[in-house]
Order: structure tokens, then C-alpha cells, then sequence
């Protein structure tokens, strides 16, 4: 590319949206982009929805903020990427017009309907199948929800539609969806590379209300005349489909090939690996979608990563030098057990109504120790996806990590990789998801040969120490042992389908 054939990364999060410029190695343009946060409405009931129009505007200011500063330095793009939040949606009526909110992944309204979905179809089939498992994360419980509780908003929706999709129908006129986030909707065979007629029929919706099968991956380049005069240096160049936010993240941070692990802590976790290949054999417990036609992505996904340590952070009295001390202590020296489910948990239990849980304080307990029993929960979340990802693959010669939740804290990158028993790479690519967006758009267009030909900023290895390494097998252990007594079976996938 030259210099003025940049590539425009948008990132349309769960909590803010970013609008950024990255040059032909892709590394981002310095002073040019902007962030703005958004809030996630929340219910009582399980309830996790965001304002289709507050993303919607608030990616607008952004694309507005990034035109008018690349006009002031004379550049150019030569396309748009987009990364979005996998699993979410929204439906629209015959005026393109929002008949709901986007039902966020984290909504677990629909945990009545996982039962009537696993009453209909094995789980183990819906996740041979999808790649997907039957849970409140994925469209179809959603969808059942819906239709019970909301009939009206139901009946009004000619379209249902992921939050990259409605973004582009607003900016172009007509929507666009990629294969990467129609894999991971828990309505998509992956076998045939088309929607699963029962389990759409399940949901009671109709193939011709999601998106065109012979449609997807395709850009769209005109933007609608009022967005055109807006952003001309935006008008006249393909806008892709939103790739999913994993895929994204993966790919950016340089974790393309399957001996690479990636593991991402933001406000929520994953580890996943990629794999190029035309068909893929879907293991037991592991999640599996596509990054785009030629790319399967696998792996493990948590709903508390970060967002446990922003917990212990609010609600405790941490001394400034908490994060030292947990450095310099050992495994479980603290003597508490926790269990870090406050939103449910997906990898490895899939079980929505999962609950935190802190035992063995005693007088002498501090807001320390509950830090570290935190931060070792998650660690121990990763190490239970590591032994899935494992099995059916070869362990990994890297495993790097990426995300503002892990990075974030020297002690806790220890932790995993004391607690993984391998090594661990920090990714110094301060926006991962937004560059892979970048990258995959330049792949499409035929800009980029390989993703692995992209270098990568690597930072500091952390070796794990091997004193270290029985002690998190015993941890383990005996929060196995307090999971079975509150919870029973760990998950409906320990012993396979």
C-alpha cells in the first residue's frame, strides 16, 4: 500500500467504539482516532441490552472526529474494517427502522429456553453441528425468548441482524453480514456453510429474515448521500462486513496459525487458536466459528476475566502495593477458595446461573487475599480451556497475550503462565481488534499475502516458575471439589457427547 492507502479499523465494542487509521504495516497513525464510551442497560432479571442508535450515533462522531483529522494531514484510505461483538443482535421492521434493543451475548433472559432447545435437539448434536453450544450466549434461546415474551416486537421484525450489519444498512442503504460473524450465531451449520433448517425452524423464524447467504462477505462502497457529503474520503471505498471480535483480536495480535495460542483478558476472556482449513472436526467443549471463508477459529471463552479484578478493585480496600505483595506470595497461601461466576460462566461449565463464591475467610482474611484468590480463579478458568484446547491439538509453542485486563497487572501474567505451565508473550499492539479489522480488510483486498508476513510488537516473556506449577494442579483440584458440592457435574461436555 502507499502511504495514502491506509486502512480505516472500527471497533464497535460492548462498551465504546473506536475509529482508528493504520498505515501499510498497520501499525496505527499516533494522534489520529477517537474513543467514546456507551453504557450497557442492564435488568433484574438477566437482562443485557444496548441503544442500537446510541452505537450507531456514537460511531458516527468517531468517523467524524478520524475524517476531519486525516483530511488535516492530507490522507487517505483505501478501505474499511470493521470488528464487532460476536452473538449479539437486533431485529429491525420494513422501515429499517430497531423493533428491539441489541440483546447483548451476557443476557440470560433465555435460560428457560436453553432447556425447551435441549428437549427438542442433544446438545451434543446443536454443537457438532453450530459449533455453538446450547446456551443463553447464541441466537436461538434469544430468539425463543423473544417470541414468548415480546410477541409484538417479534411480529414486527422482518430482519434480524447483527449490530455490523445494522451499522452498515444505516451508512450504505443496504446490510451486509460476513461468514465470521454468521458462524458464531448458533444458527449456521458449519458443515454446509448454511443456516441449520431445524434449528432455525426451532426459533420460528425464516431463512429469508437473516442474512443472504449469497451476500455474504461482500463489501458495500457508495454510503448513502447524507453520509457521502459527510465523509467523502469514506465514499467510493468497500466497506467489509464486520469480522467477529475474537477473529479480530486474534488475528491483530498475530496468533494466525494453530501453533499459536491467543489469550485475551479484557472485561470478560478467551483463548483461541486459528486453523486454515476447509473443514474442521469440532471437539468436545471447544467453540468453533470462522474468521473468514478460509479460517476456522477454536476455543474457550469466560464471562468473568477482567471485569473480577475491576470487582475486587471497587469493593475492597486494596493498599496501593497489593499487586507487589501478590507477587512475591505463593499459590493458595492466602487459604480461600473462590469461584469467580458473577455473570454466569461460558467456558468450560456453560451454565448462566453460576454465581461467585469465596470460601475459607477467617478474621485474619484481607482484602489482599481476596485479590490474589481472584485473579487465581481466572487463572485456573484458562488452565481448565487450555487442557480442552489440548486434546484434539498440540500444545502450543506460544501463547501470547493480548487485552487491558491482563496487561494491565505484571503479577496476574505470572499467574497464567505458572498456572498454564508454559510461557506467556505480552502483545504490544495497544488495539488488536481494531488492527485485525484492518488486516482482514487488507486480506480481502488483496493487500496483505500472509497474516503471519505481518510483523507483530512483542514485550516481556513470563516463564513459568516450576515450583509453582503442582501447586495450581492442587488448586485445582479443590476448586473441582468445591464446584461439584454447589453445583453438581461441572459441565455437560466433561465426559464428551
Amino acid at each position: 500500500m502507499s502511504v495514502n492507502e491506509n486502512i480505516v479499523g472500527l471497533d464497535l465494542g460492548s462498551s465504546s467504539v473506536r475509529a482508528l487509521l493504520f498505515n501499510s504495516s498497520f501499525s496505527q497513525y499516533e494522534g489520529i482516532g477517537l474513543q467514546k464510551k456507551y453504557e450497557i442497560l442492564t435488568t433484574p432479571d438477566g437482562g443485557v441490552e444496548l441503544d442500537p442508535d446510541v452505537v450507531l450515533n456514537s460511531t458516527c462522531d468517531c468517523l467524524d472526529a478520524l475524517h476531519q483529522q486525516m483530511a488535516d494531514r492530507g490522507l487517505k484510505a483505501a478501505g474499511v474494517g470493521i470488528s464487532t461483538f460476536w452473538h449479539s443482535f437486533l431485529g429491525i421492521d420494513k422501515d429499517h427502522q430497531p423493533t428491539t434493543r441489541i440483546i447483548h451475548l451476557f443476557d440470560t433472559r433465555s435460560a428457560r429456553q436453553v432447556e425447551e432447545l435441549t428437549a427438542t435437539f442433544d446438545r451434543g448434536w446443536v454443537h457438532v453441528i453450530t459449533g455453538c453450544m446450547p446456551n443463553t450466549s447464541y441466537w436461538p434461546t434469544k430468539l425463543m425468548w423473544l417470541r414468548q415474551k415480546r410477541p409484538d416486537e417479534f411480529a414486527k421484525t422482518v430482519r434480524w441482524l447483527s449490530p455490523g450489519e445494522y451499522l452498515l444498512l444505516k451508512l450504505t442503504g443496504r446490510g451486509a453480514e460476513s461468514i465470521s460473524m454468521i458462524s458464531a450465531t448458533g444458527l449456521w451449520d458449519q458443515r454446509q456453510e448454511d443456516y441449520c433448517e431445524e434449528i432455525v425452524r426451532a426459533c420460528a423464524v425464516r431463512v429469508d429474515q437473516l442474512a443472504p447467504v449469497d451476500q455474504l462477505d461482500k463489501p458495500r462502497r457508495e454510503l448513502e448521500s447524507g453520509f457521502a457529503s459527510r465523509w467523502p474520503l469514506f465514499n467510493g471505498i468497500p466497506w467489509y462486513p464486520a469480522f467477529g471480535d475474537g477473529a479480530c483480536n486474534s488475528v491483530g495480535s498475530g496468533c494466525v496459525l494453530p501453533n499459536q495460542f491467543a489469550l485475551m483478558v479484557g472485561t470478560t476472556g478467551a483463548m483461541r487458536l486459528v486453523v486454515k482449513r476447509s473443514s474442521v472436526a469440532i471437539p468436545s467443549g471447544i467453540w468453533c466459528y470462522r474468521v473468514n471463508r478460509d479460517r476456522f477459529i477454536l476455543g474457550g471463552a469466560v464471562s468473568n476475566g477482567g471485569e473480577v479484578f475491576r470487582w475486587a478493585t471497587r469493593a475492597l480496600q486494596l493498599p496501593d502495593d497489593a499487586e507487589d505483595q501478590i507477587a512475591k506470595r505463593e499459590p493458595g497461601s492466602h487459604g480461600l477458595t473462590m469461584l469467580p461466576f458473577f455473570a454466569g460462566e461460558r467456558s468450560p461449565y456453560w451454565r448462566p446461573e453460576l454465581r461467585a463464591t469465596i470460601t475459607g475467610m477467617s478474621l485474619s482474611t484481607t482484602p489482599v487475599d481476596i485479590l490474589h484468590a481472584c485473579l487465581e480463579s481466572v487463572s485456573l478458568r484458562f488452565k481448565q480451556i487450555y487442557a480442552l484446547l489440548t486434546k484434539p491439538f498440540a500444545p502450543p509453542e506460544t501463547v501470547v497475550a493480548s487485552g487491558g485486563g491482563l496487561l494491565r497487572s505484571k503479577a496476574w501474567l505470572q499467574m497464567m503462565s505458572d498456572a498454564l505451565a508454559h510461557p506467556i508473550v505480552e502483545c504490544l499492539e495497544p488495539e488488536a481488534s481494531s488492527r485485525g479489522a484492518a488486516m482482514l480488510a487488507g486480506r480481502e483486498m488483496g493487500l496483505v499475502p500472509e497474516f503471519s508476513a505481518v510483523p507483530v510488537r512483542m514485550g516481556t516473556t513470563f516463564w513459568p516458575k516450576p515450583q509453582r506449577i503442582a501447586a495450581y494442579e492442587r488448586l485445582l483440584e479443590r476448586d473441582g471439589r468445591l464446584f461439584e458440592s454447589l453445583y453438581g457435574k461441572t459441565s455437560p461436555f466433561e465426559h464428551g457427547h
